[in-house]
C-alpha cells in the first residue's frame, strides 16, 4: 500500500455525514475507464448465469465474486476508499461479505408496494441487546450504472435511521418507511453504509440494468456472511491484503491480534499514527 493513499483519508466533514446520517456518497471513485472494464466482467458473470437458466427478468444475487477477476480483488484494498474505511471502523477489519447485484428491467409498471426494508446482518439485530445496536460492520457500494433517476432499481434508504432498532411500516402494504428516499448516482461512485441504516432494493421499473459492487466491512472477529473462497488468494497478496482476505496467525489473533494479524495497525503506526487507538 502506497502513502498516496493517506490523500483519501475520511475527512472531518465525511465522518460528521456518515455519523449523523449513516450514509456517505463519493462521486466519481471509479474512472469511466474503470467503470467500463468492471462493467464488462459482470456482463460476463451474468451471461454465464443466465446461460446456467437464470431468469433474466429477476436480479442477479452473486457473491464470493472477489476470485472472479483480478479487478475485484483490487478494488478490496482501493486506495481512493480503504482510507475512509479504516477512518469509520479503525485498523482491526477484513472483508466479511461481498456480492454482486445485477438487476435488469422488470417489464412491469410501478407500485407503491412497500419494499423489504432491513437492517443488515439478521439475527445480529434480534440478539443484541442494546438500543441502539453497535455498527460491527459497512458497506461499500460501487455504482457501474446510470442510477440518477429514480425507478432503475435504485437503492433505498432512509437517512439518519441507524440509530433506530425499529421502524414504522406501512399496516396497508404500500407507501415506504417515512423519510426514505432512492440513492441518485451517476456511473463511477461509491456510497457507503452503516449495517444498521433502514434500507431496501427496489424494483427495475426502467429499461436500464442496474449493476452494482458490494464490498462488506466489518470486525476481525466477525465470521463471514458467503462462502467466501478468497483464501486461495493469500498467497499472492501482500500483507495488509491478506489482512482484508481475512488471513491471521490462529483464532486468537482474531480477537487479540499479534503484529502479525494486523499488519494495517503497523503500516498506520508509521506513516499515520494518529488513525492507531
Amino acid at each position: 500500500m502506497e502513502q498516496t493513499c493517506l490523500q483519501y483519508a475520511l475527512t472531518e466533514e465525511e465522518r460528521k455525514a456518515f455519523e449523523e446520517t449513516g450514509y456517505l456518497i463519493v462521486e466519481n471513485a471509479l474512472s469511466p475507464e474503470h467503470v467500463a472494464a468492471l462493467t464488462n466482467e459482470v456482463d460476463r458473470i451474468f451471461d454465464e448465469n443466465v446461460k446456467a437458466g437464470h431468469d433474466t427478468t429477476k436480479a442477479l444475487f452473486h457473491p464470493n465474486f472477489i476470485p472472479d477477476h483480478e479487478m475485484f480483488l483490487d478494488l478490496v484494498d482501493y486506495e481512493k476508499i480503504l482510507p475512509k474505511v479504516w477512518g469509520i471502523l479503525g485498523w482491526n477489519i477484513y472483508l466479511y461479505h461481498a456480492h454482486m447485484i445485477v438487476t435488469p428491467p422488470t417489464g412491469q409498471q410501478p407500485t407503491d408496494k412497500t419494499f423489504g426494508w432491513h437492517q443488515d446482518s439478521g439475527r445480529m439485530n434480534v440478539e443484541m441487546e442494546s438500543e441502539p445496536r453497535p455498527r460491527m460492520s459497512i458497506k461499500v457500494a460501487y455504482f457501474l450504472s446510470d442510477l440518477t433517476e429514480a425507478g432503475r432499481g435504485n437503492f433505498w434508504i432512509v437517512p439518519n435511521s441507524h440509530l433506530n432498532n425499529s421502524m414504522n411500516r406501512p399496516e396497508s402494504g404500500s407507501g415506504q418507511l417515512e423519510g426514505a428516499i432512492p440513492v441518485c448516482v451517476k456511473p463511477g461512485t461509491a456510497v457507503f453504509f452503516d449495517r444498521r441504516l433502514w434500507h431496501s432494493a427496489s424494483p427495475n421499473w426502467s429499461d436500464i440494468t442496474r449493476k452494482v459492487l458490494f464490498y462488506g466491512y466489518g470486525y476481525r472477529w466477525i465470521r463471514t456472511k458467503d462462502d467466501m473462497t478468497v483464501q486461495s488468494l493469500w498467497s499472492k497478496a501482500d500483507p495488509i491484503r491478506r489482512q482484508l482476505l481475512g488471513a491471521g496467525t490462529n483464532c486468537n489473533g482474531y480477537y487479540t491480534p499479534t503484529e502479525e494479524d494486523v499488519p494495517l495497525r503497523e503500516w498506520l503506526k508509521e506513516y499515520s499514527p494518529s488513525q492507531v487507538k
